[in-house]
């Protein structure tokens, strides 16, 4: 018996066309790097009138805005004249959760997942094999390619800290040493919410250049310190607690050892290690930490860790898990040392 012809599964096919489109993604980085949203936070603006504000080609412009209302963001109120959605608005500068700086359009990126087939085949980074060089390395060389990269980080990081003031306890913390915490503005974060708290920020000197305006604004300049230098050679000593927020998943095991050996080194007896990363799990249940996992696969040839393989890796290292607090966004993974 000759089984009857299954139906085209229609829905499948179009959720996969969609998923699969990369105008919308690379329109809407750009309309971010424009400042599009800032320009329209008064209200609906005719095309031209927005062309000139934002130095943009008028009829290049609409299009872009059309393909992009036509996916919620923005919306044409009559022929030629835009206005912002609700999905629209956190594309604003000055919108509380704003990600108008996390998604800037990087060519290097871009050249990047290009390449992602050769990460699929070989472990390696699409990024090392698109530039000959690494993602850290080239941010070094192109300082104004590094400033951008970390004011999409310092969106990221609002969220971040939305996510993990409230789930673990930063008050019990006297002084946190952040390694590799950028520009400060995570550490910026704790900080203004724990007035007693003290910090100290490491990471490369190019890095840490901007941290002293983004502390001050925070208005914890005072009480945080700036240490610039690689976390591969010393860590500041002293501290409560030694942060590492997406440092650690950046680096092979070997290397990631060499750094939790200079942490440990510098741990007084009773601190912690606090890890904020994703830990890898399998399943189909959507998770933040999983396309985490394949961005820095992809850029830096690292990845997450299981619980497992986390725990191993501590042990090298002289330290122990002892638990891991969920977020909604990346765990809170607490060490201390054996």
């Amino acid at each position: 018996m000759i089984a009857p012809p299954q139906r085209p599964d229609t829905q499948s096919v179009a959720r996969l066309t969609e998923m699969a489109d990369y105008v919308v993604p690379f329109a809407l980085r750009a309309v971010c790097d424009l400042r599009i949203a800032d320009h329209l936070a008064a209200g609906p603006m005719p095309i031209g009138e927005l062309a000139e504000l934002s130095g943009t080609h008028a009829p290049t412009l609409e299009r872009t805005l059309r393909a992009l209302a036509c996916k919620g963001v923005f919306t044409e109120v009559c022929p030629g004249v835009f206005g912002l959605t609700a999905l629209a608005e956190p594309l604003r500068s000055d919108h509380p959760l704003s990600l108008r700086s996390a998604y800037p359009l990087l060519a290097a990126e871009i050249s990047a997942w290009g390449r992602l087939d050769h990460t699929l085949r070989t472990g390696k980074a699409a990024f090392d094999e698109a530039h000959g060089t690494s993602f850290w390395r080239y941010l070094e060389e192109h300082p104004a390619e590094s400033r951008r990269f970390d004011a999409s980080q310092q969106a990221v990081t609002r969220r971040e800290l939305r996510a993990v003031l409230s789930c673990y306890d930063w008050s019990s913390l006297g002084t946190i040493v952040d390694v590799g915490g950028g520009n400060g503005a995570f550490l910026a974060g704790i900080l203004a919410a724990h007035p007693a708290a003290r910090g100290i920020l490491l990471d490369q000197p190019h890095v840490v250049a901007a941290a002293p305006d983004v502390l001050a604004e925070a208005g914890v300049g005072d009480r945080c310190r700036v240490s610039p230098g690689s976390f591969f050679d010393s860590v500041p000593g002293g501290g409560d607690a030694y942060l590492l927020k997406r440092i650690l998943y950046g680096w092979d095991d070997q290397r990631a050892l060499e750094l939790l050996r200079v942490v440990r080194r510098a741990m007084p007896v009773g601190s912690r290690l606090l890890l904020l990363e994703p830990i890898a799990e399998s399943g189909d249940d959507f998770s933040w930490g999983k396309l985490y996992d394949l961005l820095l696969v992809a850029m830096g040839g690292g990845g997450a860790r299981t619980r497992v393989e986390l725990e191993k890796l501590f042990a090298g290292a002289g330290l122990e898990l002892t638990r891991v607090v969920q977020t909604r966004m990346l765990p809170v993974i607490e060490a201390r040392a054996i």
